[in-house]
């Protein structure tokens, strides 16, 4: 299935194998709903495209990250940066006790409207806005740029903020602008957990072997980061190793080793299948 999917995306146009999956995933959620198949906090799969993998078990997969290397505490007031169509939220639902507070923020629409719709209307603890960020892939009507883009919360404001599957789509300089946004809306000690694709010595090796599952080559080689397309570069994005600690640490973010290495290269040792980073706010 890998397989048709791989040989699917390099011969079809992406504008038409969006639609086409799309049309696919409708067929699925009538089919779902007919039957009674989905739950009333398991989303539509025709509203969003951002997001592979199954929602609900990749969901719990990354509560028990939150909470085991995490820290994360019932009580936490947390940030998820890209929430897209609820696929973290919904697990938390089940955590989060009254005193704590959820808020997510997603560049696409339809995402955004579901979770406000399902999710807020029956934890109003939970809040969803759009951020309205221009991203080539995503959100190509985008008003902001990400490089420019503030979060619309108070200094200090989370003990817990997470990104999943976000800075494997961004640039560096829109990656930079958002982790000094994570640093001044994280308070004093708070955590962070962010996934990434990160190039060392080990993904490097399995790369230029041609055994990693994504081709971040030398042609689209740019110094501090790597993409798989150059006409679309946030498809995929990747970044050295040190050049992500050294924004860490310019941003007043400890990293709380180790760093937890992903699958995605056909490394032998991972944990997920993105490189997971926790780190904590270290000054005011």
């Amino acid at each position: 299935m890998k397989l048709l999917k791989k040989i699917a995306k390099s011969i079809i146009p992406r504008p038409i194998l969006a639609v086409i999956r799309k049309g696919c995933y409708s067929l699925i959620d009538i089919y779902e709903s007919l039957f009674g198949l989905r739950d009333e906090l398991t989303p539509p799969r025709s509203i969003s495209l951002v997001g592979d993998g199954d929602f609900k078990k990749k969901g719990e997969e990354f509560l028990q990250y939150f909470i085991e290397i995490g820290g994360l505490k019932k009580t936490d007031r947390i940030l998820d940066v890209g929430c897209g169509k609820g696929r973290m939220a919904v697990p938390i639902t089940n955590y989060l006790s009254k005193e704590g507070s959820y808020e997510g923020i997603d560049i696409v629409a339809d995402g955004v409207n579901w979770c406000t719709k399902k999710i807020t209307g029956k934890y109003p603890n939970f809040r969803f806005q759009l951020a309205d960020v221009y991203n080539k892939e995503y959100n190509p009507k985008g008003k902001h740029q990400s490089s420019a883009y503030k979060f619309p919360f108070e200094d200090k404001s989370f003990d817990f903020i997470f990104l999943t599957s976000v800075f494997t789509h961004m640039l560096p300089d829109d990656m930079e602008n958002y982790l000094s946004e994570i640093s001044r809306v994280l308070k004093k000690n708070g955590r962070c957990l962010i996934t990434y694709f990160l190039l060392n010595k080990e993904s490097l090796s399995l790369i230029n072997k041609k055994q990693s599952r994504l081709d971040f080559n030398f042609k689209y080689n740019y110094g501090n980061y790597r993409v798989e397309n150059d006409n679309t570069p946030e498809i995929a994005i990747s970044f050295d190793e040190k050049f992500v600690r050294d924004l860490y640490e310019k941003h007043s973010l400890q990293i709380v080793e180790p760093i937890h290495f992903g699958s995605w290269c056909e490394r032998e040792n991972f944990l997920s299948y993105q490189d997971i980073i926790v780190a904590s706010k270290i000054q005011n």
